[in-house]
């Protein structure tokens, strides 16, 4: 093993989550069995919890499922307005996976800038969706590098671990004709992953992000119950198209993005891939296609690639590497 290698793994990360809804409380529950990393901080809207030798994530759960905070915690939880700013003046962290809601579209930029102004130094990796979220915080690349953070953006499952796959397949051809990503979610309650479900309704036709986010639950389960509780998703504004142009794979109006999101069913109404077509430099044209398995959960396919981006982010953070990256530009690593 070498001495590079030894240094990341020799002591536990210290990690944390903004966002304890389903997506965070998901994360919490994947890296809580893991050696290489360990969770000390969390926050969500009304409070946050920090324990330097790591929280209980059961405990944190529990208080959230209760009393509908972290803040409630009994060892190591404050109950704050401003929870995200005072976790990190308060805290010690390597690096932090934003499970938040991008609603409205500016927010997660507005989180990163927060970090930036309290000169705070580590990774941060998120796994926002929409093109223009990725575009706002392309315009923060020079300002993050000056601030010594490592960001990683569009590392979920797509914009994510399909947009990955999707450069290592295009290593065979000469040309990319099209990269065409098609996902199934089957969630067994749309109320578990609100802001989720918010952020695809606002790519219905006639919907927006505004629109979508001043919704109330009643008009979520109104608008559901006219669907049967299926969502069905054609070319949405998904950033795997400008990441996979910024890689130089292909223009971004060759990449297409779509799904179905089954609200009422933990099973995936149609499986997950990502097909691209191409012409090799013998004038061949071919397709591959790379399928998840129906078996893995969105929350397991999103959060471990997070993860696994977050762990890569610490790694360049440790050899002085900073600025924005995306998750078609650098290799996860996987979290032990």
């Amino acid at each position: 093993m070498s001495a590079d290698i030894k240094s990341i793994t020799s002591t536990p990360m210290r990690v944390g989550v903004l966002g304890f809804g389903g997506l965070g409380q998901a994360a919490a529950k994947l890296i809580a069995p893991k050696s290489e990393m360990i969770l000390v901080a969390v926050a969500d809207l009304k409070g946050y919890a920090y324990a330097s030798q790591g929280l209980n994530v059961d405990k944190c759960i529990s208080a959230y499922a209760s009393q509908g905070s972290v803040g409630y915690l009994e060892a190591g939880g404050t109950l704050s307005s401003q929870s995200i700013q005072e976790l990190i003046d308060c805290s010690e962290v390597d690096g932090y996976f934003l499970a938040l809601p991008n609603l409205p579209n500016t927010f997660i930029a507005s989180v990163a800038q927060m970090f930036m102004r309290s000169h705070w130094q580590g990774v941060l990796v998120d796994a926002i969706k929409r093109t223009s979220a990725v575009e706002q915080l392309l315009t923060l690349k020079s300002d993050f590098q000056a601030a010594k953070i490592t960001y990683l953006t569009g590392c979920g499952a797509t914009p994510g671990l399909l947009t990955a796959a999707a450069v290592l397949a295009s290593q065979s051809y000469a040309e990319i004709h099209s990269v065409k990503i098609t996902f199934g979610v089957g969630i067994a309650n749309w109320e578990a992953y609100r802001a989720t479900i918010r952020e695809d309704i606002a790519h219905l036709p006639g919907y927006s992000v505004e629109r979508a986010r001043a919704m109330t639950d009643a008009q979520v389960e109104a608008l559901l119950d006219e669907t049967n509780g299926v969502l069905t998703l054609e070319n949405m504004e998904h950033a795997d198209d400008v990441m996979l142009e910024l890689a130089g794979i292909c223009d971004r109006d060759r990449v297409t993005v779509g799904g179905v999101v089954d609200t009422r069913n933990p099973t995936k109404p149609i499986s997950t891939n990502v097909q691209v077509t191409g012409r090799t430099f013998e004038g061949r044209i071919s397709t591959h296609t790379f399928t998840l398995g129906d078996e893995t959960s969105m929350a397991a396919n999103v959060c471990g690639t997070a993860f696994g981006y977050l762990k890569a982010g610490i790694e360049l953070q440790r050899r002085s590497i900073y600025g924005l990256f995306t998750a078609a530009q650098i290799m996860p690593q996987f979290v032990k």
